[in-house]
């Protein structure tokens, strides 16, 4: 009895060592061919391993198939990888990509405000969410995106330009030449703040 067992037990962890590598194979060649933009046959190199559980198959299907324009299918696998990891950060900038690159913003606006809850300090996050706000017009919640960033980073040009622009929209005019003034400390005669500037009155 003690003998089955552990010869059931040797051949269960052969035969999930052999997977291993041929997952790792897998990985290995799909980078390879990535590295060519041969994506549809990196995809199908992956597809051959497919574990719906696997979270990195499923990562990599998604940066695969953005890449080969494939937005639907690549959400799709972004999703997958979200489910397994619901705090993942990378799955969820992963999934932002085919997303907006589809021109599904509110899809790409939830999954930014997911990251929020609980990585409120991501500068990158808060400046595109700011950008996206700005773009829609609604300055007064661009500008609560662009502080934060600018909070973190206060030497950050990005950062101070755009929220410089939100007050200039809204028409906080004292706001707006003071943070322009300190964009212009960071990148002195740039053409985006010297345009601000002369719009205040």
């Amino acid at each position: 009895m003690r003998y089955t067992l552990v010869l059931s037990f040797c051949l269960f962890f052969g035969l999930l060592q052999a997977n291993d590598e041929k997952v790792l194979l897998a990985f290995k060649q799909s980078y390879s061919l990535e590295a060519k933009s041969e994506y549809t046959k990196a995809i199908a190199v992956l597809k051959e391993v497919y574990d719906e559980n696997s979270y990195e198959i499923n990562l990599r299907l998604g940066w695969l198939c953005y890449s080969a324009g494939q937005f639907a299918q690549s959400m799709s696998y972004y999703q997958n990888a979200i489910n397994l990891k619901p705090y993942s950060v990378e799955a969820k900038l992963g999934y932002v990509l085919p997303a907006s690159a589809a021109g599904n913003w509110d899809q790409v606006v939830v999954q930014y405000k997911k990251i929020l809850e609980y990585d409120a300090q991501n500068s990158l996050v808060n400046f595109r969410l700011g950008m996206i706000y700005y773009g829609r017009k609604d300055y007064q919640t661009a500008q609560k995106y662009f502080e934060r960033v600018v909070n973190l980073y206060p030497f950050d040009y990005d950062g101070n330009a755009m929220l410089a622009w939100s007050y200039l929209q809204m028409g906080k005019m004292r706001e707006a030449r003071v943070v322009f003034g300190k964009a212009l400390l960071i990148r002195p005669d740039d053409a985006s703040v010297l345009e601000g500037l002369s719009l205040i009155k």
